[in-house]
């Protein structure tokens, strides 16, 4: 969330990100409440000063044995007055921050202006090998070699659910397992393992609400959120605390399911693992100081690509423009993988720089040094993999003309085994 006097000081700047990320927010309206706000303000600190004037003024008559009524009575009609601003001051408050709670975050220089078509690719890395037969895609290969099971799980929740079995299940639990320890051992995060559900207060925090609720399963009876990715309970582990400053920089990484209902996306992407309601994901979450997040930023891209790297699958960096970037995003670099079988770039990862937004709205702050006041930190996410597409490159790109998948290198000590057939 901005803050209010940064929206004021700044109303171009906030104008234009509203814009450019096509969001709708009445900014015109928040300012001209703001002048209202500052207005009222103004008259109760004028009618308080001479409350206080005449508090004294009472004191002084009652002292000389003075009649104060009149003034006791003009009192109480000045406390009435206050009553009545303070009423209208928290009306007009309320207006403005259900306004403000609908303005994004602010875009940082270096993001492209423009819609989707504006994403810049910033790196390629490895190459696929052109094999001399046509692989099939995902989803048939993984239904001969019975590793997905498409529609008993569809019997079990309906359209967009999958179930894994047998070499399948194992390819799942194996890439968590080598992500997590990846992230651990070498790249110095602390593993956590959260809640799959969260309350309303922890997804306004990271930004999900109350834009995307349409979006999120919610369990009516408790106001509880199945989780949409692990960075909603991870970010709000540090929820309304004042951390140390040399504490920081603090990584987390987590692996859960996440579940999303995609409102609106029905009709695209509706075969196989492209685009499912529940799916596993490992992430990464770093709270830092201000002066540190992009420098953090780049670490957090490059942690996400030695997965990839690893797994030996060629994939591309896109710095994603304004109108592609998430709400509460300040910066976002997409991974996308490609997978030979569909012929497409899959998003496998997303690595963002919120700055402190998300600390705002979570009120998540730190010392600098001992005794100072506190500051916002600077929150950052990115997933270190989201696994159904990084599932289907596997399947397609290490796939062979016998029909069946190679597993790759370093997961061959997570599988027990070479050969998926």
């Amino acid at each position: 969330m901005l803050d209010l006097k940064f929206i004021r000081e700044n109303a171009d700047l906030v104008r234009r990100a509203i814009h450019d990320k096509g969001e709708k927010a009445d900014l015109d309206a928040l300012l001209k409440l703001d002048v209202k706000r500052r207005e009222i303000i103004g008259q109760v600190e004028s009618a308080r000063a001479e409350q206080n004037k005449m508090t004294g003024q009472i004191a002084d008559m009652k002292k000389a044995k003075q009649d104060a009524t009149d003034v006791i009575k003009a009192m109480r009609g000045l406390s009435d007055k206050i009553k009545s601003f303070d009423d209208d001051l928290r009306q007009i408050e309320e207006k403005i921050y259900q306004i403000q709670i609908r303005i994004p975050n602010i875009p940082h220089q270096s993001v492209p202006v423009g819609d989707a078509g504006h994403n810049k690719i910033i790196k390629e890395w490895g190459s696929f090998t052109e094999k001399d037969f046509t692989p099939l895609p995902h989803y048939e290969i993984a239904e001969k070699l019975n590793l997905i099971d498409f529609n008993r799980a569809s019997r079990i929740a309906g359209a967009f659910f999958v179930g894994y079995r047998g070499l399948g299940a194992r390819l799942e639990r194996a890439l968590i397992n080598f992500m997590l320890d990846l992230h651990v051992d070498k790249h110095g995060y602390v593993e956590v393992f959260p809640p799959f559900v969260t309350k309303r207060d922890s997804m306004f925090g990271t930004g999900q609400l109350p834009k995307l609720e349409e979006d999120m399963y919610r369990i009516e009876s408790d106001d509880l959120f199945l989780i949409p990715t692990a960075e909603v309970p991870v970010t709000n582990l540090h929820r309304e605390e004042i951390l140390d400053g040399e504490e920081l920089p603090i990584y987390y990484t987590a692996y859960t399911p996440c579940f999303r209902r995609e409102a609106g996306a029905y009709g695209k992407d509706t075969r196989g693992l492209v685009r499912i309601h529940q799916f596993n994901k490992v992430e990464m979450v770093k709270f830092v100081r201000p002066e540190t997040s992009y420098d953090e930023l780049e670490k957090l891209l490059a942690n996400a690509e030695e997965v990839l790297q690893l797994l030996e699958l060629p994939y591309r960096v896109v710095n994603l423009a304004t109108g592609d970037l998430s709400f509460a995003a300040a910066k976002c670099y997409d991974l996308e993988v490609y997978a030979q079988g569909i012929g497409k770039w899959l998003e496998v990862s997303s690595c963002s720089n919120f700055d402190d937004f998300q600390a705002r709205r979570a009120n998540i702050r730190f010392r600098p040094f001992k005794g100072a006041k506190p500051e916002y930190v600077h929150t950052l996410n990115g997933s270190g993999l989201a696994l159904p597409r990084t599932v289907i490159a596997i399947l397609e790109n290490y796939q062979t003309d016998e029909g069946t998948i190679m597993v790759p290198k370093v997961l061959k000590k997570y599988m027990g085994v070479d050969i998926i057939r």
